[in-house]
């Protein structure tokens, strides 16, 4: 029986729409049932309705709607709830996190046990974590290595959803080379390919039972350069307060 697969998001969905039309290709034999939005404002929503999937399948569970009192913390088992009806709805068997920035709730990732993915645009565990998304993680790796003068490359993963935010077995990564004249937006422009390329080739690989962990490699982050990592991690954030 063909993976029925969903996509989560949380943004402009480019990877979403990679993955949707090599199942809909048939590059991938994999069916693509759904997106599942956390904000009725992402982008890829309107991409995912234009490739032709099913308005109905096209649905956003909005963490911030299960706030305590509309204010107070989220409801983590509410939330997760919201998930796996939709998941179960649907006979998802396979999920991919494609963009998507919540904490994915334990309850889910227990439904789902080693059938769930991550993509990150950045190394992990170094390069990780919450908060670190998007242009801060590229921004990060830059200052990183030019304060330290570093080996001049970064590297996209794709990795099984754990519990805590890019903690999970890398399974695909990609290394990408830092060029001299780099700018934040270069090196994320030139890595999102990688990434799009490395959520279709794990598709592929966990459809034809091929997937496997890559070998752990050495720590980035050498012991007399961990201040230093921390202050690049720290200058990401405030230069990129959105991400």
């Amino acid at each position: 029986m063909a993976e029925r697969v969903a996509s989560l998001i949380s943004g402009g969905g480019t990877t979403m729409c990679e993955v949707a039309k090599a199942c809909l290709s048939g590059a991938v034999n994999a069916q693509f049932m759904c997106v599942i939005a956390s904000t009725a404002q992402a982008g890829g929503i309107a991409k995912a309705k234009a490739l032709g999937i099913p308005a109905h399948d096209v649905v956003v569970v909005d963490p911030q709607q299960f706030r305590h009192g509309g204010t107070g913390p989220i409801d983590r088992r509410a939330f997760g709830a919201a998930l796996l009806h939709e998941l179960r709805l649907r006979k998802i068997s396979l999920v991919l996190q494609n963009g998507w920035m919540p904490l994915t709730p334990e309850a889910v990732i227990e439904a789902f046990p080693q059938r769930i993915f991550n993509q990150h645009p950045g190394p992990v565990p170094e390069f990780g974590g919450g908060g670190m998304f998007g242009r801060r993680v590229h921004a990060a790796v830059l200052l990183f290595r030019r304060w330290t003068g570093g080996e001049p490359w970064t590297e996209v993963i794709a990795q099984r959803v754990a519990a805590n935010f890019d903690e999970g077995v890398v399974l695909k990564s990609r290394r990408i080379p830092i060029e001299a004249a780099d700018t934040v937006d270069d090196l994320q422009r030139r890595a999102l390919p990688f990434e799009h390329q490395l959520q279709v080739e794990l598709l592929n690989e966990i459809v034809e039972g091929r997937q496997q962990p890559v070998s752990a490699r050495p720590p980035l982050v050498a012991t007399e350069h961990k201040a230093v990592w921390e202050m690049a991690k720290k200058a990401a954030r405030l230069l990129y307060p959105k991400g």
